[in-house]
């Protein structure tokens, strides 16, 4: 595992797309799940771990949102698209957010003015090569499809249910899986989630397991305010990666907010 700090924008750049070179294909094209955040401790714990430890309430959290929101919410009548939408609206499932996009995941590590005091991070995490260590169930569906990440119509074919998708394997595993594309947040965010074959494991400690498989790119506090204003600059911000009223309104307050003296 890699985890140094990046002193410049342009050493970042390096680091985000470093080893994104495929030889067979002749192309830049990363294999990496990339994840952001404002500041570096507990960024990989789910939401689930933090309000319920023993995650006992997981399942009544999705039967209700299931039974609550609007029945044609999910699309198809699926757990793995309910279970996308309940993520993307603030439920705590196991699931967390990633991204394909390495500006996306620096997004998320800038937008917040109050972490600007702390150092924040990106994660990379190689995703062909964690989806190399899964049950052999779910290889070969990636193999059947020839895919690289896994869609929520693939999950449905290995399992209806959460309990049966928690035994396909007695070892801890991770995979990510691309959400179907519910609206334009998902889209323009260029989402992805990961998910843990337990929602009692945490990615963070299974990843301190494999470490060849990840790396962090800490970014300094004193960087913060140069790498928000250029990726303003290359608009990314909230009013398009949250569209709407809210996420221009939350662009335009963050835009706006002096920089301390």
């Amino acid at each position: 595992m890699k985890s140094a700090p990046i002193r410049s924008w342009n050493e970042l750049n390096e680091r985000l797309y470093e080893g994104s070179w495929q030889e067979p294909l002749g192309r830049f094209r990363a294999n990496f799940a990339y994840r952001g955040g404002g500041t570096i401790p507990g960024n990989l714990r789910t939401s689930l771990s933090c309000i319920d430890p023993t995650a006992k309430t997981e399942g009544a959290l999705l039967r209700n949102f299931r039974k609550y929101a609007h029945r044609n919410s999910a699309d198809e009548d699926s757990l793995w698209n309910w279970l996308s939408l309940a993520q993307h609206h603030g439920l705590p499932p196991r699931l967390l957010d990633w991204t394909f996009s390495p500006y996306v995941a620096l997004h998320f590590a800038t937008d917040n003015v109050d972490h600007f005091d702390f150092d924040g991070v990106i994660w990379r995490v190689d995703y062909t090569r964690a989806h190399a260590l899964l049950p052999s169930k779910l290889r070969k569906l990636l193999d059947e499809e020839d895919a690289d990440v896994f869609t929520t119509e693939m999950l449905a074919r290995a399992a209806t249910t959460l309990k049966d998708f928690d035994c396909l394997s007695k070892k801890p595993f991770a995979l990510f899986f691309e959400p179907p594309s519910l609206d334009d947040r998902i889209v323009n965010q260029f989402a992805m989630f990961s998910l843990m074959s337990s929602p009692r494991v945490q990615l963070e400690d299974w990843l301190d397991d494999h470490p060849d498989l990840f790396s962090q790119i800490i970014i300094p506090c004193e960087l913060k305010w140069e790498l928000r204003d250029k990726l303003d600059q290359a608009n990314i911000t909230e009013r398009v990666l949250f569209p709407g009223l809210d996420g221009l309104s939350r662009w335009l307050k963050r835009y706006y907010t002096p920089k301390p003296k």
